[in-house]
């Protein structure tokens, strides 16, 4: 049996409430949205890259999506001596284009992962956590990173929605 990206439902995020669970939402929102926009594709359509001369495609960005979730919240924010997933100096977009043989059973897993580990790894931190970042001048807070990272799904959303619309026709937001 072809494995095919499961169906995701969306959790509604709240209209009032204090600043670390509204972030968490909205950052919860969009991880789903993004699963969302996968849901019920193959393999092939996962991989396909619909939009050239792009050459991002759905899979591909649920891979950078787990690379950025270790990258800001376990290495980054909570300082964990991690290496990244698939992406490294001599390949820095291992991510986006290494796709060709992934299955993406294993990478939809990898990113469960990825957003779990990351949830925990700065669950005790404050919004105010601060920390440094090699060759960088300012320092950085856990807060500025949830919004970043919101900011991030966002923007890979709308390229979610136009790979989705041109590999089936599925629109919505």
């Amino acid at each position: 049996m072809t494995w095919t990206a499961p169906e995701v439902e969306r959790t509604p995020t709240p209209l009032v409430a204090d600043e670390r669970p509204m972030l968490q939402a909205w950052l919860d929102r969009h991880r789903e949205t993004l699963l969302w926009k996968c849901a019920g594709l193959d393999a092939e359509q996962l991989r396909s890259r619909p939009l050239a001369p792009s050459g991002l495609s759905l899979l591909g960005l649920v891979r950078h999506m787990s690379e950025v979730e270790r990258g800001w919240f376990r290495i980054a924010a909570a300082g964990a001596p991690l290496d990244y997933l698939y992406c490294s100096d001599g390949n820095p977009d291992g991510d986006f284009d290494d796709i060709a043989d992934v299955d993406p059973e294993d990478a939809f897993a990898a990113y469960h992962r990825e957003v779990r580990a990351a949830d925990a790894a700065v669950a005790a931190l404050p919004l105010d956590h601060t920390f440094a970042r090699p060759l960088r001048t300012a320092d950085f807070s856990l807060r500025w990173v949830y919004v970043h990272m919101i900011e991030e799904y966002a923007r890979h959303n709308g390229h979610a929605d136009l790979l989705r619309e041109r590999i089936d026709g599925r629109t919505g937001d």
